[in-house]
């Protein structure tokens, strides 16, 4: 009941508005003005949901949304809305953690809130009723996905609310389902206030809680006496206002937990407390406040960090630590700390050294990294479900027992880890939606990883230690991969779509390549520079803010002036699911000899024979001859040649350039920039055409097919060359899976 009157907010809300209206018309006095004196009170509406489905936002959020661009003279670096205070007891041998929770969030609407929603992500892991444990039955039947992970007797997670007061009030809660899910979901929570908010006003809630975390499942969870406590706590919605990435009226943004879907929350300070046994190793989002203090064989550490939207860390017996720094302009110095088993202390080195380049080169192309800490957290083996999560200031990675340089290993570790620190601007310093719209962080950063990695000339390596011994290391670069994995052919969702109504996990997992495969091509487009620009732009708008895919587009095109081509391929990819498929067809041509017939001449009829002209042509190739006798194959003769080649599109247009060669060796090269579905385009010169190809540069990735880009009178290597390209990707992406086999 509540998820179709309050959730959907439309007709109880309209017939409040009704109602309320009808009595002050009622009470409305002579001079115009309304008598409020006896007037029933007015109970305010319910503030609804947004919505669970049409989450796909084409307007441009107003320019004083989230408090307006950040400019850097404001006292924090963001608008800081919540505050957390966190003290929390780990358990490890239960591997549960007791948390007290103090929160504080400012009401920054224009009426009184009344009731607050609060994820409790961790009960997507109680039980197999859950919203995530539902939607995975359907997505990983029709595709490949991450948190297949099956939860035995004793490996459930969840967590439970066990006291919450207002000033002192205790409250009550109930569970509620924004986007539809089962009712046996209970990963969003509505608690009601014994005191409402007012506007502009701050509530403070205390909150006992008790968090049982999952064996490793996805993101969070225990393996061993291995913890990674991510997603643990009560975290409040976000309430947005209108103007806000799409809104048009006051709404509460608290999806359930989906099975493909990550996070989005409010900016805040983080002020965290947590007790481990002190023989394990620990780390956190943020810096260490003071030195750990020990008591009772365990040990307290305080770790503080602000302008962040989340807070997770990691508590193991036995881990080790290695450290390093960096400093750049405009950045504090940034202490870099690598946590990692000793099973895997081969990745330690990489990891940090990969981490420090990439808090370089990001802060060079967006903006400078601004936090103090930068930690990255290794699992051990039969964990990897934890690996490649990110958090801000804290990521975890994945390990390999032999690193050595040069292969698929090295080239692996490095990825993983520019890829999940990167998500530190793109989900965390940008702040998008993450179960709203995945492809500005998970699209957007893989881009980004991938432009880092070509301007450092570092491709995919696609080859072993062994293989190496063998003299055997193809290299792929990394767009090439993205483009081989996108599913041109059958893209099934537009990119701008949300994380759950996806057609399978397979489908889900393609906002990361082909997001990067269209922002490739849209660089291609643009020229880097001005596509670079335009993300600079982007960020500086946006940071410590929470954008929308409109505004992403809207900076593109403020920046670089270019709406049309930013326009295609929002429409067709970003907002479509278009595909490209241009092939060159056919390649005809003929020699220009004198033709038989009859013509006329100062009005006189004229006739030539074709027996007579035929013996004409042979005595004028036979006088070229002898006058060129070191004439090479394929040099001009004594006659022209007419070539027609024609090409034909299915799909979408895209830029193209056809590059046509002729026997000589000559070449030209023609732009086909039309709507045309075919086009012919003719060519009369001394030799005949021999091959053409459409886009000889690649760069128009977005092409399906690209093995039908050239056709050739002649043998060519041209297409097996792009065969071998493909054949390679296809490749990796297999050793790809017999490694996490």
């Amino acid at each position: 009941m509540m998820r179709l009157s309050i959730g959907r907010g439309g007709p109880w809300l309209a017939a409040c508005v009704v109602l309320w209206s009808c009595q002050a018309l009622a009470q409305t006095t002579p001079a115009g003005k309304v008598e409020t004196a006896n007037a029933a009170p007015v109970v305010p509406a319910e503030i609804p949901f947004a919505p669970a489905h049409d989450t796909m936002i084409t307007t441009q959020s107003a320019a004083n949304a989230w408090g307006g661009e950040r400019t850097g003279n404001e006292a924090t670096l963001s608008d800081r809305v919540v505050s957390y205070t966190i003290d929390a007891d780990l358990d490890a041998d239960k591997h549960a953690v007791a948390g007290k929770e103090h929160m504080t969030w400012r009401n920054r609407s224009d009426r009184e809130v009344r009731s607050v929603y609060f994820h409790l992500y961790l009960n997507a892991f109680q039980n197999e009723g859950s919203t995530f444990f539902t939607e995975r039955k359907v997505q990983t039947a029709h595709g490949r996905s991450r948190g297949n992970a099956v939860l035995e007797k004793g490996q459930w997670g969840g967590i439970r609310l066990q006291n919450v007061q207002q000033n002192g009030a205790v409250l009550k809660w109930s569970f509620v389902h924004p986007d539809g899910g089962p009712a046996t979901d209970e990963t969003v929570v509505r608690i009601d206030l014994a005191q409402p908010v007012a506007p502009g006003a701050t509530l403070a809630l205390d909150i006992d809680f008790l968090s049982q975390l999952p064996r490793v499942v996805e993101r969070t969870g225990w393996w061993g006496d291995f913890n990674l406590v991510g997603q643990w706590f009560p975290k409040i919605g976000v309430l947005e206002l209108p103007g806000e990435r799409g809104a048009t009226q006051v709404r509460w943004n608290v999806h359930e937990f989906h099975f493909s879907s990550e996070f989005y929350a409010d900016f805040g300070l983080y002020d965290v407390h947590l007790t481990v046994p002190s023989d394990y190793t620990v780390g956190a989002v943020g810096k260490l406040e003071g030195a750990p203090e020990q008591k009772n064989g365990k040990t307290t550490y305080h770790f503080v960090q602000g302008d962040v939207h989340d807070f997770a860390w990691v508590a193991a017996k036995g881990f080790k630590t290695m450290d390093g720094s960096y400093e750049g302009p405009g950045s504090p110095k940034v202490a870099v700390r690598v946590i990692y088993p000793a099973e895997y202390e081969a990745s330690a080195a990489p990891t940090l050294k990969s981490s420090i380049d990439a808090i370089g080169y990001f802060s060079k192309t967006l903006g400078a990294y601004p936090y103090e800490t930068l930690t990255a957290v290794i699992p051990p083996y039969n964990a990897q479900e934890a690996g490649g999560m990110e958090y801000p200031t804290f990521f975890t990675s994945e390990g390999y027992k032999e690193v050595e340089p040069d292969t698929m290993a090295q080239m692996a570790s490095d990825f993983v880890n520019i890829h999940e620190f990167g998500h530190g601007y793109f989900y965390g310093i940008l702040a998008s939606n993450e179960f709203e719209e995945p492809m500005l962080d998970e699209g957007l950063n893989e881009y980004w990883d991938n432009r880092m990695l070509r301007e450092r000339k570092q491709d995919l390596v696609l080859a072993t230690p062994f293989t190496k011994w063998l003299g055997i290391t193809p290299h792929l670069t990394g767009f090439a991969f993205e483009r081989v994995t996108a599913m041109l052919f059958q893209p099934n969702d537009p990119l701008a779509q949300n994380s759950w109504d996806r057609l399978s996990g397979t489908s889900y997992g393609t906002v990361y390549s082909r997001t990067s495969t269209a922002m490739h091509d849209l660089e291609e487009r643009l020229g880097r520079p001005a596509l670079e620009r335009a993300f600079h732009l982007y960020y500086q708008r946006w940071h410590f803010r929470h954008p929308s895919v409109a505004d992403f587009r809207a900076a593109l095109i403020d920046s670089s002036g270019d709406a049309k081509d930013v326009d295609a391929i929002f429409s067709q990819y970003v907002y479509g699911t278009s595909f490209t498929d241009d092939q060159v067809t056919d390649i005809d041509s003929y020699e220009v000899t004198p033709q038989s017939g009859v013509t006329w001449k100062d009005g006189k009829r004229e006739e030539v024979v074709a027996a007579d002209l035929d013996k004409q042509i042979d005595k004028t190739r036979s006088d070229w001859k002898k006058a060129h006798p070191d004439a090479k194959p394929g040099a001009p003769g004594p006659f022209p040649w007419h070539s027609t080649v024609t090409v034909t599109r299915d799909g979408v247009a895209a830029p193209e350039l056809l590059r046509v060669t002729f026997e000589d060796g000559s070449h030209e090269d023609v732009t086909w920039n039309d709507d045309r579905r075919w086009a012919r385009f003719v060519f009369d010169k001394p030799s005949k055409v021999v091959s053409a190809e459409l886009d000889p540069d690649q760069h128009n990735y977005l092409d399906r097919n690209r093995l039908n880009n050239s056709v050739t009178t002649e043998p060519n290597g041209a297409a097996s060359k792009r065969w071998t390209a493909d054949v390679a990707a296809l490749l990796q992406t297999f050793y790809s899976l017999l490694a996490t086999m």
